[in-house]
């Protein structure tokens, strides 16, 4: 057994990294760690994590981490950088935030505001990129950052499209909506009941939104060339869930059968990421507190524009079981272990 620790155990990541450690039958929960609520028994911060329920959360800091196999950091962001610094380099160190996604120091200084700490492996086992599989990157890393959930499902959509030669690097557009828990937990106002129930809004319009350089550097990565995307995210009135709509043009004289068994080529032996039948489209509801991610992808021909679509949970896939998925391939575990594959309905 190896122990885990989980730092940021407070919010909703870290819950939900605690709640797939729970069924991991080779990783062990260590020290669970938060800020405010240090002190606080978990029962009262998650009560639905019932067999952590007598555990206490602790203070946050390099010596509570220490001794463990690995730690998982659900921190805020720009809070990564000094706790892993501080911890030894053959301890495993996985990333929820994103402090360590971008590659481009410039990328990062131009959508965040705190200084760029630098890059670690990316942590998409199943992202295609022009150096090879990902998850070769990833296996036996000691520092991995976790993707962000917009650039998980917008990425997986559409990176089959450019490694295979049908989708132009140009001109690519997404809207994506987004359940209220990728906010985080903090109260703000505009994700109250109230405001939230019955309506839907689009936010970080005009290419601003935090997520846009990570999915243009995952995409670029394919080998199509330089990516730029029009991203758009909305927000939805569900707890949890994203549905990301993409489109781009497609290569010249490129058909349908084409488009398709580019996904098909890409996806055959993924476990995690499904491309639905044809005709059958994603719903958010299909992947609920499941690791998986469903696709769909079509070709318009009237306009000549591939439609991508990918419905991804946002703290599964998106976060957590991503954490998870990494963990495995960096302890040398197999890599679906402890992963749901089922969703939960209604």
């Amino acid at each position: 057994m190896k122990r885990v620790a989980v730092a940021g155990a407070s919010g909703y990541a870290g819950g939900e990294v605690l709640r797939l450690l729970l069924a991991h039958p080779d990783l062990e929960i260590g020290a669970l760690t938060a800020s405010s609520t240090a002190g606080t028994q978990l029962v009262e911060i998650h009560p639905h994590l019932t067999p952590l329920a007598e555990r206490v959360v602790e203070d946050t800091t390099v010596e509570t981490l220490s001794g463990h196999d690995a730690v998982v950091l659900a921190l805020p962001h720009g809070h990564s950088a000094a706790i892993a610094d501080a911890l030894p380099d053959d301890v495993v160190v996985v990333d929820c935030g994103a402090d360590f996604r971008l590659r481009d120091p410039e990328a990062w200084t131009t959508f965040y505001d705190t200084p760029h700490a630098g890059s670690w492996p990316y942590g998409m086992p199943e992202l295609r990129t022009d150096a090879g599989p990902q998850r070769d990157v990833l296996a036996g890393a000691t520092r991995i950052a976790v993707p962000g959930c917009y650039p998980t499902a917008v990425s997986l959509a559409l990176a089959p499209g450019l490694a295979g030669g049908v989708l132009e690097p140009a001109g690519i557009a997404v809207v994506a909506a987004s359940g209220t828990s990728g906010a985080g937990r903090s109260p703000k106002p505009h994700l109250l009941g109230a405001e939230v129930m019955g309506a839907m809004s689009p936010y970080g319009v005009g290419g601003v939104h935090r997520h846009t350089p990570e999915i243009e550097q995952n995409l670029s990565a394919c080998g199509a060339g330089p990516v730029r995307v029009s991203f758009t995210p909305t927000l939805a009135p569900m707890p949890r869930g994203i549905l990301a709509t993409c489109t781009a043009v497609a290569t010249d004289g490129v058909t349908a059968a084409e488009v398709r068994a580019a996904w098909e080529s890409a996806y055959l032996d993924e476990p995690f990421v499904h491309l639905l039948p044809e005709g059958r489209w994603p719903s958010t509801a299909s992947v609920l507190a499941s690791n998986c991610v469903h696709v769909q992808v079509t070709l318009d021909e009237r306009v000549g524009r591939v439609v991508a679509v990918a419905a991804v949970d946002n703290l599964t896939k998106g976060t957590a079981g991503a954490a998870v998925q990494c963990l495995n391939l960096a302890l040398g575990l197999p890599e679906p272990t402890g992963l749901p594959v089922a969703g939960v309905a209604p």
